[in-house]
């Protein structure tokens, strides 16, 4: 399923000046065209992919997954001026999705470890000062909302690894018909962590989702009949994956390491 089908710049207003406009991938955008399930934002550090992600996030007002909402997060704030130059060509309206960054990630998690804490002590609470069947009614509706919490993201995310954590994360909260937005989703990823969520990504593009994926990974990248984009060069441009700059230097690299170690 596509939801997205095209992002452009509106030609309409005044340019801005300064970040995120003063990026040369951002100013030589005119048109990027999406008609896979994944389309894969590739390029060096500073480039633009994760810029121009989040700006699409706030453009659709994903939910995210960190420690605050997107409409607040001042760290997004660049994110919603790109966003209001944004044109998005829609082929229908999501029914889910959220955006992910790994960055946010320890924050999520924290936040649900201080959200499961909260109803222990007011389950406590209501069987303390409550009695009869109002205590019966509070404590249950408390205890059912835990019992949820606990069953998605279990009862102690810190008894996990931040991997095994991200990957729970990604079992319990994708489902089919959504549009979602991952910012480096490998970075907590083993290379075998990453084929179990390409092979999860595969699960969600046979149930109706699109996925819109800034990596580093040439792993992630060798999804099957995804679209990748370069952001190096200052444009973007649609790639093959054998051409990619991530995949000739890791193969290289490979395939002869001192001599790469020699030259450092």
């Amino acid at each position: 399923m596509i939801f997205l089908r095209s992002i452009s710049i509106k030609q309409s207003g005044q340019p801005k000046k300064g970040f995120p406009f003063s990026l040369p991938v951002i100013q030589n955008l005119e048109i990027i065209e999406l008609s896979s399930a994944v389309t894969f934002f590739v390029g060096e550090n500073g480039s633009g992919k994760s810029t121009l992600l989040e700006a699409i996030a706030a453009g659709f007002g994903s939910i995210t997954i960190g420690s605050s909402d997107i409409k607040y997060d001042k760290s997004l704030k660049h994110a919603h001026d790109l966003a209001d130059r944004l044109k998005f060509v829609r082929n229908q309206k999501p029914k889910r999705g959220f955006f992910f960054r790994a960055e946010d990630f320890f924050g999520f998690t924290q936040k649900m470890i201080r959200e499961r804490e909260s109803l222990i002590e007011l389950e406590a609470e209501f069987n303390e000062e409550l009695s009869g069947y109002g205590r019966k009614l509070a404590a249950g509706m408390v205890r059912g909302q835990r019992a949820a919490l606990e069953g998605r993201y279990g009862d102690n995310p810190d008894a996990f690894s931040h991997g095994e954590n991200m990957l729970n994360l990604m079992e319990n909260r994708l489902v089919p018909n959504g549009l979602y937005l991952l910012d480096e989703p490998e970075t907590p990823l083993s290379p075998i962590r990453q084929l179990t969520l390409i092979f999860l990504l595969k699960e969600m593009v046979a149930n109706d989702c699109q996925f819109i994926i800034a990596t580093h990974s040439p792993i992630l990248m060798a999804f099957p009949n995804a679209e990748i984009f370069s952001f190096d060069d200052g444009i973007i441009s649609k790639i093959a994956f054998e051409d990619t700059e991530h995949v000739n230097i890791t193969k290289a690299f490979l395939n002869d390491p001192e001599s790469f170690l020699r030259r450092l």
